[in-house]
């Protein structure tokens, strides 16, 4: 087995209301401007979830459905930073999330996503270095040749029968020659194809069998959990097969709360906190080669809407998990909530430029020797989030 570093980026598709998932409960201008079903609150029935070592002696609060996220914090796996986000004050989710993940605020038009450029600056051995857990390749992973799509491990796998032995001899003799991109790339497929039918369990009886995790990892399967359970269920089993996995991105969509985010957003948060408290169980192994971001394209505006939601805004928050993680702490600088501190005086402003975050990771686990390379034009700050 590898002793490589893995980096997971989960990515909040809509544009997740950091100011509700971690929010600063005993702000009277939170508190004015928000109804209660989109803001964390101090009492009552649902009161937030009390986080230590918090920003500018703030009363930062988890969502009351955070708990394994704050079990988390408690044993020091997981940071959290907060205002932070896109430097770019686009409130288009199509165009914040290609800047975000192209990792060029100010150039929509480069031809590489960051992940593909931390990939290229490693040593990628494996089978499947680079994994997406959706249906097709994120705009991070754009013009990545090693990245390959895996939303199901056991659909990947094409038994071993007459047919498709005929078919792969039949492709490698006649399509597949020589060392053409078409050739490489349709030999390395069923390279892939292979393996996954030779490694994946199977029962007596040779019919491919359901991912089993280890033991108390207890991934949520019903509701709106269900696509993200998927997905890591998917990476835990690549993981454990030991076909070179260093990066790998998932998606949990569903985060656009213009209307009643108080029905939808309990469950949405439920959802993440459970199965990315299960994926590291699972993962208990492999926790010290492990870093895992969860990122949103955007937040929301500070004052809820007349529909009891929130609009597109700005400033966010951003997860960080791992082994090398330096967690039980928030990290960033905290603007405040009044007119004159907000973006626009409507939003949340950055102060920290999610690019930073990622960039740490980059330099400190993967041993990147430049920053720049990966995110062209950005001035380094250091976070201190990343031993």
């Amino acid at each position: 087995m590898s002793n490589d570093d893995i980096l997971l980026v989960i990515f909040l598709r809509g544009g997740c209301d950091g100011l509700n998932l971690v929010g600063p409960s005993a702000d009277p201008i939170y508190k004015t401007e928000r109804r209660p079903e989109t803001r964390v609150e101090r009492d009552g029935d649902h009161p937030g979830i009390v986080l230590p070592n918090t920003l500018a002696d703030v009363d930062f609060r988890f969502h009351f459905k955070a708990q394994p996220l704050k079990d988390l914090y408690d044993a020091k796996h997981l940071a959290i930073v907060h205002a932070c986000g896109l430097t770019n004050g686009t409130r288009s989710h199509f165009e914040a999330t290609d800047y975000m993940e192209r990792g060029t605020p100010e150039n929509k038009n480069t031809p590489t996503g960051w992940l593909t450029r931390l990939a290229s600056g490693e040593r990628l051995a494996g089978l499947t270095p680079v994994i997406s857990t959706s249906n097709s390749l994120p705009t991070s992973l754009l013009s990545c040749g090693s990245a390959v799509a895996v939303p199901n491990a056991k659909k990947m796998a094409l038994q071993g029968d007459g047919h498709y032995k005929a078919l792969r001899e039949s492709l490698l003799k006649t399509r597949y020659k020589g060392s053409s991109p078409v050739a490489v790339s349709g030999v390395r497929t069923l390279q892939v194809l292979d393996i996954f039918a030779n490694r994946l369990p199977k029962d007596a009886h040779g019919k491919l069998m359901d991912y089993t995790p280890s033991a108390n990892a207890n991934y949520p399967g019903d509701g709106y959990a269900g696509e993200l359970t998927n997905s890591l269920k998917t990476l835990a089993q690549l993981i454990k097969m030991d076909v070179g996995v260093r990066l790998a991105t998932a998606d949990y969509g569903g985060w656009d709360t213009h209307v009643g985010q108080g029905g939808r957003f309990p469950n949405l948060v439920d959802g993440l906190s459970r199965a990315i408290a299960a994926f590291w169980i699972d993962m208990r192994s492999y926790q010290d080669r492990l870093t895992i971001v969860v990122m949103s394209e955007f937040g929301r505006r500070l004052k809820g809407n007349d529909s009891g939601g929130t609009d597109h805004g700005h400033g966010n928050v951003m997860l960080v998990l791992g082994g090398h993680v330096r967690g039980g702490n928030m990290y960033g600088r905290w603007p405040g909530l009044a007119n004159d501190q907000l973006d626009n005086q409507v939003d949340l402003a950055v102060t920290t430029d999610y690019r930073n975050v990622l960039g740490e990771i980059a330099m400190k686990r993967f041993n990147h020797p430049h920053m720049n390379a990966i995110f062209p034009g950005l001035s380094p700050e250091p976070v201190g989030i990343i031993t």
